[in-house]
């Protein structure tokens, strides 16, 4: 009887060593999740800012303060269409890229008026007024005072499918003031590449943009 009882606890005290194998299969199983998971994710994320977002890096002085050169951006365009006060990225290239290789590259302006209102300025006091009101612009660095190369004639009407933008460094921009861009400085809505939603870097100063 003695040797049938040590024999059946042998037997009970071998059985905890089967939980250990099924935690060594429950480990591989959810190490090979989670491998999945992780790259999952980053395949939606390369899909995401390939085909919705982009990040564009900010080159010059014209957007000052509110944008500084080396500063990282994401710019998106999906169902989007130019609003009064948007910052946007506009390629100059006939076939609307980024690439810095043709003719020009892409500039970022803050859009000031879209089609059917109209600019003007008054120099002497600094003060942009679209559609006769005058506009409450508390992002530029300076009052728009400086005449600008090859400046348009104001008032301007703004077209069908077009839009007005001006750099907030309004006295060190290139912008719709002079007809060097865009056509005699209406940019083509269709060379909108998106408008700039958050500053990623520096992360000291990541955020949203407005």
């Amino acid at each position: 009887m003695d040797f049938y009882t040590g024999e059946h606890a042998a037997e009970q005290v071998a059985e905890p060593k089967e939980p250990k194998k099924q935690n060594k299969e429950s480990f591989k199983v959810s190490f090979f999740d989670w491998i999945d998971v992780v790259a999952t994710s980053v395949i939606v994320v390369v899909l995401i800012f390939t085909f919705f977002f982009r990040v564009v890096t900010i080159d010059g002085d014209s957007m000052l303060d509110t944008l500084i050169s080396g500063q990282k951006v994401v710019i998106t365009n999906v169902a989007y269409t130019p609003k009064q006060g948007d910052i946007v990225v506009i390629s100059r290239n006939t076939d609307n890229s980024l690439d810095p290789t043709e003719y020009s590259t892409p500039i970022i302006k803050r859009v000031i008026a879209v089609a059917g209102q109209t600019v003007d300025i008054d120099h002497e006091q600094g003060i942009v007024y679209v559609d006769g009101v005058a506009l409450k612009e508390p992002y530029t660095k300076t009052p728009t005072t400086a005449r600008i190369e090859d400046e348009i004639d104001f008032p301007v009407y703004i077209p069908d499918n077009c839009i007005f933008v001006m750099g907030d460094n309004r006295n060190w921009s290139l912008d719709s003031r002079s007809e060097r861009i865009g056509k005699n400085g209406m940019i083509d809505t269709r060379h909108v590449l998106g408008k700039a939603v958050y500053r990623i870097f520096p992360l000291s100063e990541a955020g949203g943009l407005y």
